[in-house]
Formats: structure tokens, sequence, C-alpha cells
């Protein structure tokens, strides 16, 4: 979501990304030559890693702009490897800065939740690079006459959301006063003006009380009905979701008919607990909250919050008069703060040293694969490892596809192929039914076989082409 269209700088605290690692560089299929030895061996070395698309929290970041006016970034691929052994240069990573607090989803599942100078997400892995053939030579095949290409890079769209890091959130209708009272505690300067929704975006402040710092959220006013859709209050409310603590600030001296302190704050009170259903175990209904009885510099105001005070305080909750024109009650106020934030500090359990644990994934991830009948004579083949395998092999090139036959065999493809029921000229695809490669399956073709033959070609598939 942008705001502040039309007025000079934009904040958007909602984008979807369009990320696009870098594919991996193909293996090169070359022999060493010298005079007088015109087959030193396979010297074709493996392709580089293309690049990956990593989000970085970044205290410079202060919402998601960049992105909303550029959502497509890719990464470098990676370059081919060359003879003589000389391995490919990886792809250049893609190094994307976002605001504290920026959450990463596919749809509706959480994919992460960045909070933390320096925290990184790999929204997009770059692919593997294919293999020289000086890698895949062995007893049998000493000279290979191929190489693996590489693999193609992660594509993924994802939304990036911003949820304000703010130890108090400052709720309230509009023109109570927030962004003026925010202004007066700390030293942000938010747009101040005197007719409603002033503010567009949510502001952030630091205040100082003692020996305590802490952080204020003043969030664009919520109306009645906000969390139908009504009015700007419901699209920012996710910057107050990670606040410890709540401070209502109540209008004093509003002229609006029908509108008075306790009616204002009943309706905060039923927005937030409407909003509270997709916050699961921290609902913000059941988080601390003071009020704040503001504009008390004006005669009707003062008149006003005394009279009212009585009936919040009846409810179990600190009220506060103050003014943010003149700096009435705010040392009250901001000292009241930090003992609330102080308190949900110290009721965290103890914050231990992050253990890196690593875990590397097994080579070529999932080794499972899946046969299944599609119709008369004809099988699917989906699994992780045989679409890999698809992505390497360069179908142009014989003992490519030949060695592609072996690797299928040695995984126990033929084999499941025989137990599902397929005969001589079954239609085999590996891959998804919407996008797969077509064979057909010759069983009396004999699989892990050593090629023989010039290089680049395979004797078995004679007859097949």
């Amino acid at each position: 979501m942008a705001a502040g269209a039309g007025s000079g700088a934009q904040f958007v605290d909602r984008v979807v990304l369009h990320a696009a690692a870098g594919n991996g560089g193909n293996g090169c299929a070359s022999v060493h030559r010298e005079k007088f030895k015109p087959l030193g061996g396979p010297d074709g070395a493996n392709g580089g890693r293309g690049g990956d698309v990593v989000l970085v929290v970044d205290a410079n970041a202060a919402s998601l702009l960049e992105y909303h006016r550029r959502p497509h970034r890719k990464a470098g691929n990676g370059r081919p490897g060359q003879g003589s052994l000389r391995t490919g240069a990886d792809g250049a990573d893609v190094i994307l800065p976002v605001p504290d607090g920026t959450v990463v989803k596919a749809g509706e599942e959480v994919l992460a939740d960045l909070v933390g100078e320096g925290t990184r997400y790999v929204v997009a892995q770059g692919g593997r690079g294919g293999l020289g053939n000086a890698a895949l030579a062995t007893a049998k095949r000493k000279a290979p006459g191929f190489a693996l290409l590489g693999e193609p890079g992660d594509e993924r769209d994802v939304v990036l959301e911003l949820k304000s890091v703010a130890d108090v959130a400052l709720v309230g209708f509009p023109s109570a006063g927030k962004s003026s009272l925010i202004a007066a505690l700390s030293a942000a300067k938010p747009k101040i003006a005197d007719y409603p929704f002033t503010t567009l975006v949510p502001n952030l402040g630091v205040v100082g009380a003692g020996d305590t710092t802490f952080t204020v959220a003043d969030v664009p006013g919520l109306i009645e009905g906000a969390s139908e859709g009504r009015g700007l209050g419901l699209e920012f409310l996710r910057h107050i979701e990670r606040s410890s603590t709540l401070a209502h600030v109540l209008d004093c001296a509003t002229m609006e008919p029908g509108r008075d302190p306790v009616s204002d704050f009943e309706v905060i009170e039923r927005e937030l607990r409407a909003y509270d259903r997709v916050l699961g175990d921290r609902p913000l209904s059941d988080r601390p909250r003071i009020v704040v009885l503001n504009k008390v510099d004006v005669p009707d105001g003062r008149e006003l919050a005394e009279m009212v005070r009585p009936e919040f305080e009846a409810r179990g909750l600190a009220v506060f008069e103050v003014s943010a024109a003149s700096h009435e009650g705010l040392r009250e106020l901001s000292f009241a703060m930090a003992a609330m934030v102080t308190e949900y500090r110290a009721a965290l359990p103890a914050v231990e040293p992050t253990r890196t644990v690593i875990r590397p994934e097994p080579v070529g991830g999932d080794t499972g694969f899946e046969v299944r009948p599609m119709g008369e004579n004809t099988f699917l083949i989906t699994g992780n490892k045989p679409v890999r395998w698809l992505r390497q092999t360069d179908f142009a090139n014989e003992e490519a596809v030949g060695y592609l036959a072996d690797r299928l065999a040695r995984l126990g493809v033929e084999q499941a192929l025989a137990e599902a029921g397929a005969s001589r000229g079954a239609t085999v695809l590996i891959g998804t039914p919407d996008d797969s490669v077509v064979f057909d399956w010759e069983p009396e073709v004999a699989a892990g076989e050593a090629a023989a033959g010039p290089r680049g070609t395979d004797r078995r598939l004679d007859g097949y082409r």
C-alpha cells in the first residue's frame, strides 16, 4: 500500500516482489591437448552458481517504496565452465535492504519475519552450476564427450509487509492529537494540521524517560467500522501488532456532535477486538493500556477530562491529563510508559546466545520418485531428482542422453516402470502433466552400460533416433 502520493516522498508498507535468482552456468566438455599428447584427458570445468536474491534488514530502510517502484529483481547468472579446469564465476547476488519488521509471505503463509539489524532471508536461490566432463569421468567413461547444463534459479512472487517495531502504540480517532503528542514526546516531526486524516503514514519516535529508552508509534486514526474497511486505520493496524503497550489518545476538546472521550474509547476498543481475529495468540485487546486525555490546555477540554477521569479509573485504567501544545503532563506520561515497557521487557524470557545450527541438505534433495499411470501404456514420473536431471541434460548430445538413462536406471525408474505394468513402446513423461519431457520406453535397450563409439554418441541409441 502506498500513501502520500502527490506530496513528495511516499510511504509503502505492502508490495509484491518478483524475485528471480540467477541460473547456474553450464559445465564444459573439453579434452586436454598438447604436442605429442593429443588426448590428455578431460579438463572441462564446472559452471558457476547462479546468484541469490537476499532480503537483509537495514536500519537505513524506512519503507518498501523502492520495491513498489521496481518490483522485479533478478540476480546474476553463473558463468559457464571452461577448459584447462577453469571453473565458471558465480553469479552476483542481489542484496535487497528492507526495514526492520518486514514480513515475507507467499499467499497467507508466512515465510520469514525479519526483525533485527542484519537479519537475512534468501527469497530466491540461485541454480547450481553444471558439472564439467572432468567431474563426470569414471573408470568406464574415461573421457566423457558431454557436460551437464546449469540448473535454473528459483523464481518466486512474494508479498512484503512492513510491521513497525515499536514499544508503545498511540491509537485514537483522527485529530485526537496523536501526531502532536509524538512530536512533543520525541524528535519525530509528523505532519500536523487541524483536519482529519492528517497522518497518512505511521510515525515512529524515540522517547527517553530516566534510564529507559523506548519507541512510540503514531498510527493513522481509526474510525468506527475500520474493521470492515472504513477509513485508513485498518490498513495500518499491522504496525502496532508488535507493540507491548497501547495508549488511547482521547480528544477532550472535540466539537463533533455525538462524540466524547468515553464513547471514542469504546469505539476504538471494538475495532481492536475485531482486528484480533488475525493476530492469533497475541490479541491487541489483551495488552496493557493507558488512557491519555489530550488537549487539557483548552478550558472546556480540562473540564471534560476531569468529568470522565473517574469513569476510566473505575475500569482499572491509568489516566493522564496532558496537553501536547503546552507539554503539561508529558513528563508523567513518558515515565508511566517507560515503567510499563520495562515491566514487559523484564517478563520476557532471558535471551540466549544464538547458536548456529548447520543442517546441509542432502545432495540432490529428495531422492524419491513416483510412477503414476496416466492412461493406456502411459506413465508419469515425478520426483525432485528425475526433474533436476532432465534440466541438466543436453538432449542434442547422445552421450548426455545415455548418461541420463543410466542415472534413471540406478535410481530404480526402469524397475518401477516394469512393476507398474509398462510394456515396450510405453509413453513415459517425466515432470508434471503440464510441463514434462516425453520418452518412448524400450526395455530391451540395456541401461548402465558404458557407451562405445565416438565421443558425444551412445551406441545404445542407434536405431532409436
